[in-house]
């Protein structure tokens, strides 16, 4: 196994670890603000699919970059 697969699969690995503490974090201030403030939900809902999305992008976007380094 080469170096190259290793970091690769350090920085796959890293990147979902990171947005799964990341959507925790989200989820949980979501469900939160909702317990606050019932009438909000609808606001603090699509708030917080959006955060997701964009945190989500974060690893997909270190795959393709994995993938990009181990192609050369």
């Amino acid at each position: 196994m080469s170096l190259g697969v290793l970091a690769a699969a350090i920085a796959v690995g890293l990147g979902a670890l990171g947005a799964g503490i990341g959507n925790g974090l989200i989820v949980s201030r979501t469900i939160e603000g909702i317990a606050r403030q019932p009438e909000l939900r609808p606001v603090l809902q699509t708030t917080m699919f959006i955060g997701v999305a964009l945190v989500e992008a974060l690893p997909i976007i270190g795959v393709v970059f994995s993938f990009i380094y181990l192609g050369r």
